[in-house]
């Protein structure tokens, strides 16, 4: 009996060890099995360049629609402006009395409340006339209608708007009336996209021109302008009426580019027929980057050409991608400019 007990566990020995030896082997094979891991890269998606702003547009809308010139008040009245923020561009103009007003161009963006939107002055065709698309204004005197009429530009006007303005009544008239961008944009212009008004720089590109601090615009009466270099948004703050231009959503103006061209004014300073003249050419500063380039523009002899913006060896000035905004200010009127 105990003979043929130790046969059986000898053999029971025997199929463990058999055992053993084959999970050792198969363990053995899955350590030794060679993994292949598959990587691919998908090819980085190509967006537009904003043609107003030289900015990446991710949505496509820049180059999409026309442009859309909104005319806004610059008084203490108007304040808080909306929508300015958003503009890819804006001009500043002296109009009559010797007070400004802006003509903001969006392209980019379609803010939902803009203004408060104003009167149409002749300097307004000069600016237009190279981009095209949808002007929109409150009215004006016969002569500035006029004017405006002669440009290849859409016109809507608080008469013809319908729900693409409204009157705000929380502010009191005239100073409260205010425009829809995607409605106006819905209206259509051409062409699509407006043509670029400046030329911009890689991030690799030497910035040249003189370092500066801070520089006033000193347009007349209580309207000149400081603007002061922000190193923390590398950008340019405004300031009017002595105090921080701030929207009406909480945000500061600041642009990323400032250009100041000094043009004759016909007629005058402050008359009602008074206009820019920004055919010919002109002594211009460029602020960007916190640099300032002096240089001219120069623009000619069509009203469709864009203005072209040199330093004084002829070089084409490059701007920051971003908002600019163009100050309008008569010859003869020096910038004071900080180091």
């Amino acid at each position: 009996m105990r003979k043929k007990l130790s046969i059986a566990a000898a053999a029971a020995v025997i199929v463990i060890a058999i055992g053993v030896g084959t999970i050792a082997l198969t363990q053995s094979k899955s350590r030794t099995t060679p993994t292949t891991t598959t990587t691919s890269t998908l090819p980085a998606p190509k967006y537009p360049t904003a043609p107003l702003t030289g900015l990446v547009d991710p949505t496509d809308l820049s180059v999409k629609r026309s442009a859309l010139i909104v005319k806004i008040e610059n008084t203490p009245d108007a304040l808080p402006q909306w929508g300015v923020d958003q503009a890819d561009v804006v001009y500043e103009e002296i109009v009559n009395g010797g007070i400004t007003r802006l003509a903001a161009i969006f392209n980019s963006h379609a803010p939902t409340k803009v203004g408060p939107v104003r009167s149409v002055r002749p300097t307004d065709t000069q600016i237009v006339w190279p981009l095209g698309g949808i002007f929109a204004y409150s009215g004006g005197a016969a002569y500035a209608v006029a004017s405006i009429s002669t440009a290849p530009v859409k016109l809507i006007d608080e008469s013809n708007a319908g729900k693409a303005m409204f009157r705000d009544p929380t502010r009191y008239a005239p100073h409260n009336l205010y425009a829809v961008a995607a409605g106006l944009f819905a209206r259509g212009g051409t062409p699509v996209p407006p043509p670029a008004l400046f030329s911009y720089r890689s991030g690799t590109t030497v910035q040249p021109g003189t370092h500066v601090k801070s520089f006033v615009v000193p347009f007349p009466s209580i309207y000149p302008v400081t603007w002061t270099w922000n190193a923390s948004t590398a950008s340019w703050d405004r300031t009017l009426f002595g105090h921080a231009d701030i929207t009406g959503t909480g945000v500061r103006e600041s642009p990323k580019n400032v250009v100041v061209m000094l043009v004759n004014y016909v007629n005058g300073i402050g008359t009602l027929a008074s206009y820019g003249d920004l055919q010919g050419s002109g002594q211009a500063m460029i602020f960007t980057g916190a640099r300032e380039i002096v240089g001219t523009w120069s623009r000619g002899p069509s009203k469709s050409d864009v203005i072209a913006y040199r330093t004084v060896a002829g070089k084409k000035v490059t701007l920051t991608p971003g908002q600019t905004w163009v100050e309008l200010l008569d010859t003869g009127v020096t910038v004071s400019v900080t180091k």
